[in-house]
């Protein structure tokens, strides 16, 4: 035996550390997952027969056969959405060296440096993160339509964060205004809605006109929100930003993207992202001119409200709509007027109706559902007060201040039904805030 040799008794020592198996990585194709289905189904049914044996006697063979069923039609609409998906266009090596940008400085002997294009779309990565790609357009003055497409593609596509935050700056820069208020380089290829819009449902999201708006179960991770989220929001608000140099999309399809934005503020991986939604919520407001704000809001509200349902979610879009601006409250009244209008189920927005739905929900009753009532409270003080709209309607204004004075007052310290104290507490503290805004608006209540 060699002196190098361990001895038998270390050998077996489990305190001495072992060499761990290296993990291979393997490719999972679309036929490595229909081989793992049919698997997994025949031992879903191996499990079933032994538990039928064993367990309860009300087995039957159409519980099996109807279980297999739904996972065929899981596993069709998993194989539906995996053929769907877009593979992002990447630049060929014949792309590079045909781009006209590259090749004019080529022959550039003040450059200081060697362009390699044959490298490929390497070179071309190697530029953008250094900065030179940004350098090279803004000296030529010009981006040509394949350069904007590939960064664009790598900016909401690329899972190295290197190259989104390069291609994020890249087109920052690429939409920014000089001092005469014209782009800085000249542009033929711009983001356009379809592309955002099938950007964001490849993250994961879920935007249906029927349904509520939710996030696909199969790219939900622990790890936190998707990763080209902050990248897609920064360059959709610098898309509204140039408005006035360059309309990038129509009224339909800024009403669409505002619905999307402001559905984002539900989902919870997103908190930390609240300033970014915030910017992109802001500017995609003042997307819209004058003359068809007022119109858009309405129909961005309807949708919004029959996405949402009446729970505290509705609350929460209502409350992410932080502006102070004219344009900001009315879109805040309008999601208030329309959450309350399918609550209700009135085909019509009537506030008199509306609120004499409201009024006539009596808080000693046994059977009150404080829950609603408190949400209502909310909403209603939306509708009135986040703009001027109501100001001039004294008899709305007094008789919402007089039911919330009796909410504030009928329910007693010592009521424990469920949400019966945050009803109580909600009332006064909205009745304060009315006291304060007549005091300000000089009109007064009727006496007692």
């Amino acid at each position: 035996m060699l002196l190098d040799e361990p001895l038998d008794f270390e050998k077996e020592d489990p305190l001495l550390p072992k060499a761990r198996p290296a993990k291979r990585k393997k490719v999972i194709g679309l036929d490595d997952l229909l081989e793992d289905f049919f698997a997994s189904g025949k031992d879903d049914l191996k499990a079933s027969g032994i538990e039928s044996k064993h367990g309860s006697k009300g087995y039957n063979s159409d519980d099996e056969d109807k279980k297999v069923k739904e996972k065929e039609i899981k596993f069709r609409k998993f194989v539906e959405e995996y053929e769907e998906q877009k593979s992002p266009s990447v630049l060929s090596v014949t792309g590079v060296e045909n781009c006209q940008l590259l090749k004019s400085f080529c022959a550039n002997e003040h450059l200081g440096f060697d362009l390699n294009i044959e490298q490929g779309e390497g070179f071309l990565e190697g530029l953008l993160v250094d900065g030179w790609l940004l350098k090279l357009v803004l000296l030529h003055g010009s981006v040509e339509d394949s350069i904007a497409s590939w960064a664009l593609t790598k900016l909401l596509y690329s899972c190295n964060k290197k190259f989104r935050v390069a291609a994020s700056d890249f087109w920052d820069s690429v939409l920014s205004l000089n001092e005469a208020d014209k782009l800085s380089v000249d542009i033929g290829h711009f983001p356009s809605y379809s592309v955002l819009k099938s950007a964001i449902l490849n993250y994961g999201y879920i935007f249906d006109n029927c349904t509520e708006v939710s996030t696909s179960e199969s790219v939900i991770a622990d790890d936190g929100p998707p990763q080209n989220i902050i990248e897609w929001l920064k360059i959709t608000s610098a898309c509204c930003k140039i408005r006035n140099v360059h309309s990038i999309f129509s009224s339909s399809e800024a009403e669409e993207l505002l619905v999307i934005v402001i559905s984002l503020f539900l989902d919870r991986q997103l908190e930390g992202l609240l300033l970014i939604l915030g910017d992109c919520l802001s500017s995609l407001i003042l997307y819209f001119n004058s003359s068809e704000w007022e119109s858009s809001c309405l129909i961005v509200a309807q949708s919004i409200s029959q996405r949402v349902t009446m729970d505290l979610n509705c609350l929460r879009i209502v409350d992410c709509i932080t502006g102070t601006d004219y344009r900001s409250k009315f879109l805040r009244s309008q999601l208030a007027l329309q959450f309350l209008k399918v609550s209700f189920g009135l085909k019509v927005a009537n506030v008199e109706k509306i609120l004499k739905s409201v009024m006539s929900i009596n808080v000693k009753d046994k059977d009150c559902n404080f829950f609603s009532l408190y949400v209502y409270l909310v909403l209603m003080d939306n509708l009135l007060f986040s703009s001027d709209a109501f100001r001039d309607k004294h008899a709305i204004i007094n008789s919402w201040r007089n039911y919330l004075r009796n909410c504030s007052t009928q329910i007693g310290c010592t009521d424990w039904r469920l949400y019966a104290s945050k009803v109580r507490n909600k009332a006064s503290y909205l009745l304060q805030g009315a006291v304060l805004r007549r005091s300000a608006g000089g009109d007064s209540l009727p006496v007692q």
